[in-house]
């Protein structure tokens, strides 16, 4: 007996000793490239900030990261090509957080935020950004002609689920104007479009307004915000708050999003990454203070909480204005 108890014993002490010794998980290695969705135009804020990030991924994967433009219906075409392809890993998409949570309440997707594995990499601010041959030096002048003349004054968007849409909405909300809105399939046409005079200006973000703001093609009033923006090579840009006391927007997440589903050891090898390597990445760090964006890697549930009130706050807004086929809360998403 006291042979079997040690036996026993030294049978524990290995299990124990192993277990402490072993990987929580089997390191994912891909062993073929991996299909990163870019569901809007090439040049865009998702798109730059992807392209940033998916080389910071292939030199921890030791992968090569495809990126497949793939615009339209506002970012739902290429978000469903993901959802719907082989839950093998090798299938990812990327985007606004806000836009992704909205697509159930649209009709556009059936899907919802908690079915995907949220990894973000910045923070983006949209900006009230108007073609220099326009007489508005001011957002509090721009607001008086709106009202002066509502649905006159074009703005460029990226469609209904841009973030460049998402900004109108609130302004809307926040003043009651009207304007016309004109759409494109991306940010960076949508931007591209208020320099070459299409429409009067644009709220798309600062990351995608940065090049033209600096170049003297656009001209920025505020952010759509209650905090102003720093813009390397350009100075300070004032927040909306200073003309509408008390205004305020949530933070527009942007990330890379792994439908559920997928493999956990891709899903924790990816968190690995991210909350190791991605939280120091410089290069992450130098396009987000270039382009006046802020810089907070998250994943896990620490991404799902941070997102959560601009998925509220943006499917309220579009259903508000008339554009989603059900009310938010039918799909999980209550009132904020």
């Amino acid at each position: 007996m006291p042979a079997s108890r040690n036996l026993f014993r030294r049978t524990l002490i290995i299990a124990a000793l192993s277990a402490i010794a072993s990987p929580a998980f089997a390191q994912w290695k891909p062993t073929r490239p991996i299909n990163l969705i870019v569901p809007w135009a090439a040049g865009g804020s998702t798109d730059q900030v992807t392209r940033v990030t998916a080389a910071e991924l292939e030199k921890a994967l030791g992968q090569t990261i495809v990126i497949v433009n793939q615009p339209g219906a506002s970012g739902a075409i290429g978000t469903k090509s993901a959802l719907d392809a082989p839950k093998d890993g090798y299938t990812w998409t990327a985007g606004a957080a806000q836009d992704l949570g909205a697509y159930q309440a649209l009709g556009s997707v059936n899907t919802s935020i908690k079915d995907w594995h949220l990894f973000l990499n910045v923070a983006n601010v949209q900006v009230i950004g108007v073609n220099p041959t326009r007489p508005w030096k001011t957002a509090k002048e721009l607001l008086d002609a709106m009202k002066a003349k509502p649905g006159q004054i074009s703005v460029a968007t990226a469609g209904v689920t841009s973030a460049g849409h998402a900004a109108m909405d609130e302004i809307v909300k926040a003043t009651g104007v009207k304007y016309k809105e004109v759409s494109y399939d991306g940010g960076n046409p949508a931007v591209v479009a208020a320099v070459a005079g299409e429409a009067d200006l644009t709220t798309q973000l600062a990351v995608e307004q940065a090049d033209m703001i600096r170049g003297k093609r656009l001209r920025p009033l505020a952010t759509v915000s209650d905090k102003a923006i720093e813009l390397e090579g350009f100075g300070t840009i004032p927040s909306l708050s200073k003309d509408l006391p008390g205004f305020n927007a949530p933070a527009n997440y942007f990330g890379i999003f792994l439908p559920k589903g997928v493999p956990d050891e891709v899903v924790k090898t990816v968190e690995k990454i991210w909350t190791e390597q991605m939280v120091k990445s410089e290069a992450l760090k130098k396009y987000a203070t270039s382009r006046g964006a802020l810089f907070n890697p998250l994943a896990g549930q620490a991404a799902q909480t941070a997102v959560w009130p601009a998925v509220q706050v943006n499917a309220w807004n579009l259903h508000n204005s008339g554009k989603t086929k059900v009310a938010p809360d039918t799909v999980g998403i209550p009132k904020p």
